[in-house]
């Protein structure tokens, strides 16, 4: 049986731009364009009256802004939506704001840096990744994020833990990633190895994101730079259109940034990075951990990370808001353990202890085997 087209509303106040959407998602034969609206009084009625499945909405519009829609949208008729939005740095901040209120995903619209032809490409992705979305899981994601400040409780770090020089914790996501990720970095405490983001996110809004992290965390996060130097106690995130790296270098992991192929249609991939910590000598040290999204990257890398001792976590399909890359991950055997978004932090914690208490009795000569038993301490 064949299965019926993704329906899309596409809601934005620029006619150049709505024909470009509606040009580049027609040319999928898994997607259909029922309509546009110029701004979100006309796109209420044309919902009610099509029913999409998803729709895309630009921040800036007359008469009544994107974000006050999308708040209005998610509490009466919650639907898949993907923000559109400038590739400035207010632009950023609302595209943050959006994906808190419980937006699927965000696109830059076409500049200089950004081009038209990759926009389509991107924009097919994430319709078909957002049609796919639990509205469930993302709002309740939504939920948690709006009352964080009030109920987050960070956990500490094992008690007397002393790390190894080479340990690192590596976490990867897409479609669904940014909350994912938020509810889990909040709740680490500042005493852990340094950890790693790839969120599939596009140019410019990496920065906004690792900032809104970074104002929420005890633990330090930016966007990486080329040439970083990872140390404990720091999160840095792979810029958007960029691969990120490691490389061992004596003291510390030094951060590579390439623009080198796209893997899996992304860039940053997730498996470019889970690669190189193995090929850096990471592996016996790593705590490897892939969250929701679409598609099929991390699920190898973490699968090499595994077959490197490293203690490897998916994230389940009940919490998923896309179980895609988790599902791909655990039909390679590549996870130890599938697990609810809310047990990742408690998790890592206890691995990367773990992880040290192994690294130390092997160093003494007293290990029984490299520690084969990859249950959390």
């Amino acid at each position: 049986m064949v299965s019926p087209k993704i329906k899309v509303l596409v809601v934005d106040d620029s006619a150049i731009v709505r024909k470009l959407l509606t040009d580049h998602l027609s040319r999928d034969g898994d997607i259909e364009v029922v309509g546009t609206a110029t701004d979100p009084y006309v796109a209420r009625d044309q919902i009610l009256k099509l029913q999409p499945d998803v729709v895309t909405l630009d921040i800036e519009m007359p008469r009544m802004d994107g974000l006050t829609f999308l708040k209005i949208l998610m509490k009466h008729h919650p639907i898949p939506v993907i923000i559109f939005s400038s590739l400035t740095q207010a632009g950023s901040n609302y595209a943050m704001q959006a994906l808190q209120m419980g937006a699927v995903d965000v696109l830059g619209k076409p500049s200089g840096s950004y081009s038209v032809g990759e926009m389509g490409v991107q924009v097919v992705q994430k319709v078909k990744a957002a049609a796919r979305a639990s509205m469930g899981n993302l709002r309740s994601v939504a939920r948690q994020a709006a009352g964080a400040a009030a109920t987050t409780t960070r956990l500490q770090a094992a008690p007397g833990a002393s790390y190894h020089p080479r340990q690192l914790i590596l976490l990867g996501a897409s479609t669904g990633g940014t909350e994912a990720l938020k509810e889990v970095l909040t709740r680490l405490p500042q005493d852990l190895p340094g950890i790693c983001v790839v969120q599939h996110i596009p140019p410019h809004f990496s920065r906004a994101f690792a900032d809104r992290l970074n104002a929420l965390c005890d633990l330090e996060v930016r966007e990486a730079v080329d040439g970083d130097l990872l140390k404990p106690g720091l999160v840095l995130v792979a810029p958007g259109d960029f691969h990120m790296t490691l490389k061992w270098i004596g003291q510390g992991y030094r951060i590579h940034l390439n623009k080198e192929a796209q893997v899996w249609h992304q860039r940053p991939a997730v498996d470019i990075l889970f690669d190189s910590a193995v090929e850096a000598g990471a592996g016996p040290y790593s705590v490897g951990c892939l969250f929701t999204g679409m598609g099929k990257d991390g699920a190898s890398g973490l699968l090499h990370l595994r077959e490197h001792r490293a203690a490897t976590y998916a994230q389940n399909e009940e919490t998923c808001v896309v179980f895609g890359m988790p599902r791909a991950a655990m039909e390679l055997n590549a996870a130890d353990q599938m697990l609810p978004l809310l047990d990742f932090p408690q998790t890592i914690i206890s691995s990367a202890y773990r992880l040290a208490r192994r690294s130390q009795s092997a160093a003494s000569g007293s290990g029984d085997g490299a520690g084969t038993d990859k249950t959390p301490a």
